[in-house]
């Protein structure tokens, strides 16, 4: 059977999952993956404690303690008996086309006749901007929203249309060709229209049942789902054996090159021809670097001959952690003057979200302002780092607008002068500039070359938002030796930054080989 999540899946994954199911239920949970799991699953009770409280007379909610047969069948009774909104959705299979499906909602089409699916998910389905069709969250009124444009989703097409072709078999689908998703804010409907994603569907579903079947054959390729893919470590022996053009080149990219004949490493890093046109992410002659220093086992290559990095009297690292959408927590800091480091936390262990983030941010900016004045009166100069300033610059700015008027809290305009402002570094932005990197740009990627190693084997962003939920609590008691592991992976990142940073000024030329060295 196949779900709508197999759609926009690896084709090899879905061949792997049907070939070896007894493999695929022993295989170890990913971390990451379990994380999004429970998030999705409290937004989705989040979501359903709203609509269903707000008029619970107007809903059959399905119990999902059931068996997934059982549940179907009282899908399909509150159907028939025309339920005018079902919570819990669950559709009989379709053993005949290979389909399963359930949905969050199904609102009864009362203009005419039918169901409309909708879905609940825990991530953005609109932009600001224009053009997007909403409807309110507790009457069906689709209309179009001159705040909002749609984001394009394509998991969330896929399985609205699952659901309509499995809701239309049973003479239960709406014709108005319309679904609908509440996103992460959940303050409206948007309104996916179907008639611009059934033929799409109906092209991928065939596809992908043909390959659970035994029809259609399938050979490993990287793409970005392979970090939490179950089969991975088989797939990357594969490929490694055969020297395969995606681990250098994933994703479109190595399609890109399979389709004028480069299929393997030694074939880009021998490339002697024009540039792909339109190449994605990046430079193509990146590309060929990136194979030579692979076949070299090189993890860097320099760009220029000279590395430049911005150096300053105080310098001081900073590294935020957030979860989801809701906040940013942890404000981590490493002040280094005269060669002593001082680690130095600014923390909310409130549950996000919380009016406490104000105090830890405000005190956060405090602490950092009066640095950087301290460094001018006294005639020096003052840095303060980050890694990849994508995720630092949306929480300043957010937390100046969400807390606008709290005590310490400064203004936007303050927050835009100082990331505006030399002082603000992005070490990213300076490896990206000066080195290509086979393995990778991200700090966990870099900073071993230069040494760092993070004290906790299981650090990483995805983990951390694990670490977190239980640091307050959101399961249950709050777990205080999580918050200990918390603020030592935010510390190992701040120090891994300024280990970064001195390696590119001592170190590194005498250590990473120039690209026309390879």
């Amino acid at each position: 059977m196949i779900d709508a999540g197999a759609l926009t899946r690896c084709r090899h994954r879905v061949h792997l999952d049907a070939a070896f199911p007894e493999q695929l239920a022993a295989a170890p949970e990913d971390p990451g993956v379990r994380q999004r799991q429970d998030a999705a699953a409290a937004k989705r009770e989040e979501v359903r404690q709203t609509l269903v409280g707000n008029a619970p007379d107007r809903w059959v909610q399905i119990d999902r303690d059931q068996s997934a047969r059982r549940r179907a069948e009282q899908t399909i009774a509150a159907c028939a008996a025309g339920a005018e909104r079902i919570w819990g959705a669950v559709l009989p299979l379709d053993r005949d086309a290979g389909r399963k499906a359930h949905c969050e909602i199904l609102l009864r089409d009362t203009d005419r006749g039918g169901y409309i699916p909708v879905i609940v998910v825990n991530h953005k389905v609109t932009d600001p901007g224009s053009g997007a069709i909403t409807s309110g969250l507790f009457e069906w009124e689709p209309r179009e929203d001159p705040t909002r444009k749609p984001r394009g989703q394509i998991r969330d097409q896929m399985r609205v249309a699952q659901v309509y072709r499995m809701l239309e078999k049973h003479g239960l689908a709406s014709p108005a060709l319309v679904a609908g998703a509440i996103g992460y804010a959940a303050d409206v409907i948007f309104v996916h229209d179907l008639t611009a994603v059934l033929e799409d569907y109906d092209e991928r579903f065939l596809d992908r049942v043909a390959i659970a079947r035994g029809e259609s054959a399938t050979v490993p390729s990287k793409v970005g789902e392979c970090r939490s893919c179950p089969w991975w470590t088989g797939c990357e022996e594969q490929l490694t054996q055969t020297h395969d053009v995606s681990l250098v080149a994933s994703g479109s990219r190595a399609e890109l090159l399979r389709e004028v004949g480069c299929r393997t490493i030694d074939d880009l890093a021998a490339w002697d021809r024009e540039p792909i046109e339109d190449w994605p992410h990046g430079a193509f002659e990146d590309s060929v670097v990136t194979a030579r220093a692979w076949l070299a086992g090189v993890p860097l290559v320099r760009r220029f001959p000279q590395i430049r990095v911005t150096r300053a009297d105080i310098e001081v690292d900073v590294d935020m952690e957030s979860y989801q959408d809701r906040g940013a927590y942890l404000w981590g800091t490493l002040l280094n003057t005269d060669g002593v480091s001082v680690y130095r936390p600014f923390v909310s262990w409130d549950p996000l979200p919380t009016q406490d983030e104000a105090r830890s941010f405000a005190e956060f900016w405090t602490w950092l302002m009066a640095e950087r004045e301290a460094a001018a009166s006294s005639g020096k100069t003052f840095a303060a780092y980050c890694y990849s300033r994508a995720a630092e610059d949306k929480w300043l700015l957010e937390s100046a607008r969400r807390f606008a008027g709290s005590p310490g809290v400064p203004t936007e305009a303050e927050i835009r002068e100082f990331i505006d402002s030399p002082q603000w570094v992005d070490i990213y932005q300076a490896v990206s500039d000066q080195f290509i990197c086979p393995a990778g740009k991200g700090l966990k990627k870099i900073a071993p070359v230069a040494g760092f190693r993070w004290r906790d084997p299981d650090a990483s962003g995805e983990a951390s938002m694990s670490w977190y939920r239980e640091a307050v609590g959101y399961d249950g008691e709050p777990d205080l030796t999580q918050r200990e592991r918390l603020l030592r992976y935010n510390e190992d990142d701040v120090i891994a930054t300024k280990v970064l940073r001195e390696w590119m000024s001592d170190r590194a030329v005498s250590e990473i080989p120039l690209s026309s060295d390879l």
